[in-house]
């Protein structure tokens, strides 16, 4: 198993993940050791939750926008009978 950072694969626990996956015959491969301050770790933990939101947000406007449209198409349907 190939991951770029450490944090990719897991973010807590990964000396077990790492003995389940020897136990089973697979090694993981970290390409990137890069050691990362806290303040950098916070960071990207913060713009991670944002991008979640984010994308839940424009996900419940888009799901919004195609009800409503659903909608005026089946009313212009129904006034043309």
């Amino acid at each position: 198993m190939v991951v770029l950072y450490k944090d990719r694969l897991i973010r807590f626990g990964f000396e077990l993940i790492e003995n389940l996956c020897s136990q089973f015959g697979t090694s993981i491969e970290i390409i990137d050791h890069t050691k990362k301050t806290e303040e950098q770790e916070l960071v990207e933990d913060l713009i991670q939750i944002v991008t979640v939101f984010r994308c839940r947000l424009q996900g419940k406007r888009a799901n919004k926008a195609k009800k409503l449209v659903k909608e005026l198409l089946a009313d212009d349907t129904g006034e043309e009978s």
